[in-house]
């Protein structure tokens, strides 16, 4: 059953149209993602959804009854509560009938000691017991136990007041709010930006397998949406597309759109071509039929929708190249050690070599942030570290913040390298994809995505060849996170970076560094790597957390292997195509030649091979369309 329409969704701000067209329908128990390049129209979708924006046409309608919750990015609380106080607030009603089962439990021991009749007040308290045990009341408090762990709380965390929470932490305690109270459709934006990574893990199960509703999710987590969405919802240009499948399945059929786009665009344009050619030969014989005909072929080619050429921003490719090489021996860390009020850390070894790519990972509050700002030389801590010769460190900070948001972003290089000629500044930022009049934008008129570019920008041209990152796909969009992708992975230098995004590791690490209070684990591979190693570690644990990342590597291979195998059969069956095409050529000329073409049974066999080897084409061309 439908619990969500939406048709034809508009909503713009002044002369600025944010959604144009957003069509498309949620079903009980969907788990559906939204996604789209940042400033596409999401979040305002959302507000559109919960009445925060009217909209400005279209129709909403939500299945009668049901009950929508929303978890936005900056939740907001009476800030007197404690936090576990906070999530007992969920069941207020069942902890009131709780207390009055505990009143009635005394009046009735007072009744019966005085001798007195307490059979109506038995059949009170049997049906407040039993609709007590309907609402979970001899379970919440362990269902509030095992959200709260799963989103990664202390019980020292539980113990503050909300006001003295960072946002991360108010963020989760929202959702885990939501995630109590079992609304019937779910609204998430951004849900994993304050998880580690194991709640992240944790939350993907609990949203499959414990919660019933139907959940509508913003993120940018590619990871997230593959293991969870069974649907996903492109907002692009104002105007929403529905694809079927996880983010995988998305990302290969938006990339199959794309290509028949570029495939239309490029017929469409041949045959405006050919057309403008034969009215410009009817014109020439300037006869009265051949003006006659041309102006009707003209009218015909003015009625056509003229399409045009899809943007293909994949086609953008930042290039970080460390303008001097560090030695072999990059980094070497030996005994690092923090504490505060208490231990942070202790005993983290680990060493880096040239090229490396290494993610260091962990809990929150672990330390990893602090970890970097020791190697920066901002915070001195216990233990040695070494930098290879010839290193020079770059750092990118997750907040990208800029003291000047009206600075421009030329203003912003300049400023930083005053020797720089304005022609080279040029040039750098367009290595960062910023050309002509976009170098006078402000700051603080950037999408994250730009925010970021302008940082990496900055990085390359201090002639860093260690690159520090914390944090440095927070912010930024899919695709975004794709260019900075191939920009890692392509990075001569080496790079250390703290992240949270499992596809972004799993794309660009060759070693992660699982960092502990008790010191640091090295895995020489991969994610994929690392998660194997973990699951044989950890092979008697069963909080689920490692039967995931079991399920995932797993699941990530036979994918791969599927892939692979699909790929090679289209290789092949392309070379058939090609080879089979040559042959029906070889017909047709053939058939032309005089010696058959005037021989009729020549004729007639020759055509029946011709019509084999055609059988065979189409065949091997609808096996090929199935497979891409």
């Amino acid at each position: 059953m439908i619990i969500l329409s939406c048709k034809d969704i508009k909503k713009g701000f002044g002369e600025q149209e944010v959604l144009i067209n957003a069509s498309f329908e949620i079903k009980e128990n969907e788990k559906v993602a939204i996604v789209g390049v940042n400033g596409a129209g999401k979040t305002t979708l959302f507000r559109v959804l919960m009445g925060e924006h009217l909209p400005d046409g279209g129709d909403i309608a939500f299945k009668k009854g049901a009950e929508v919750a929303y978890l936005g990015q900056n939740p907001e609380f009476a800030e007197n509560n404690n936090a576990y106080d906070e999530l007992l607030t969920v069941f207020a009603d069942v902890i009131a009938k709780e207390e009055e089962l505990r009143r009635l439990e005394v009046e009735i021991a007072a009744q019966s000691g005085a001798g007195r009749d307490t059979a109506d007040l038995l059949k009170k308290y049997d049906r407040l017991t039993s609709d007590f045990e309907r609402n979970k009341g001899y379970e919440y408090k362990s269902l509030v136990r095992g959200v709260v762990k799963g989103l990664g709380f202390s019980d020292e965390e539980l113990k503050l007041t909300l006001a003295s929470l960072s946002g991360g932490q108010k963020t989760r305690i929202m959702l885990a709010k939501l995630l109590l109270s079992e609304p019937d459709l779910l609204l998430l934006d951004e849900p994993t930006n304050h998880l580690d990574i194991d709640a992240v893990n944790w939350l993907e199960e609990y949203l499959q397998k414990s919660y019933k509703g139907a959940v509508l999710l913003i993120s940018h987590d590619r990871y997230f949406i593959d293991k969870l969405a069974d649907k996903v919802i492109e907002i692009e240009y104002g105007v929403s597309k529905v694809y079927h499948g996880n983010y995988s399945a998305f990302a290969h059929q938006k990339d199959l759109d794309r290509q028949q786009q570029v495939k239309n665009y490029i017929n469409q344009q041949k045959e405006i071509k050919r057309q403008e050619e034969i009215i410009r030969r009817f014109r020439s014989y300037s006869q009265e039929w051949s003006i006659r005909r041309a102006k009707t072929r003209e009218k015909m080619l003015s009625k056509v929708t003229r399409l045009t050429m899809p943007k293909d921003q994949h086609t953008i490719r930042i290039m970080l190249e460390p303008r001097r090489q560090s030695g072999h021996d990059v980094l070497h860390a030996e005994g690092l050690s923090m504490a505060f009020n208490e231990p942070l850390f202790k005993n983290v070894n680990f060493d880096l070599k040239r090229g490396d790519v290494a993610a260091l990972i962990g809990p929150n509050g672990v330390g990893k942030t602090t970890l970097l700002n020791i190697l920066l030389g901002n915070l001195r801590g216990g233990g040695i570290f070494r930098l290879g010769m010839g290193v020079r460190i770059g750092y990118y900070d997750q907040e990208m913040e800029f003291p000047d948001p009206e600075k421009t972003i030329f203003d912003e290089i300049y400023d930083a390298y005053p020797d720089m000629a304005q022609t080279d500044i040029r040039t750098a930022l367009a290595a960062f994809l910023f050309v002509g009049d976009d170098v006078f934008k402000s700051l603080g008129s950037l999408s994250g995505g730009e925010r970021g570019r302008v940082q990496l920008c900055k990085l390359m041209q201090g002639h860093a060849n260690l690159l520090l990152m914390d944090e440095p796909t927070n912010h930024l969009d899919i695709f975004s996170r794709e260019v900075l992708e191939e920009a890692v992975r392509n990075y001569t230098g080496t790079v250390l970076y703290v992240s949270h995004d499992r596809y972004f590791i799993s794309s660009t690490a060759d070693k992660i560094i699982e960092l502990n209070k008790n010191g640091a684990i090295t895995y020489d591979g991969g994610y994929e790597y690392f998660l194997e190693k973990r699951v044989e570690q950890d092979a008697d644990k069963s909080d689920g957390v490692i039967s995931s990342a079991k399920n995932d590597y797993q699941q990530r291979k036979e994918s791969e292997a599927a892939e692979r195998k699909r790929l090679a059969r289209i290789a092949k069956i392309e070379m058939e195509i090609v080879r089979l095409e040559a042959e029906v050529a070889e017909y047709d000329k053939r058939l032309a030649a005089d010696e058959v073409a005037t021989n009729a049974a020549a004729a007639m066999a020759v055509y029946a091979e011709k019509e084999a080897v055609e059988a065979t084409l189409n065949a091997l061309l609808v096996e090929w369309e199935e497979l891409a």
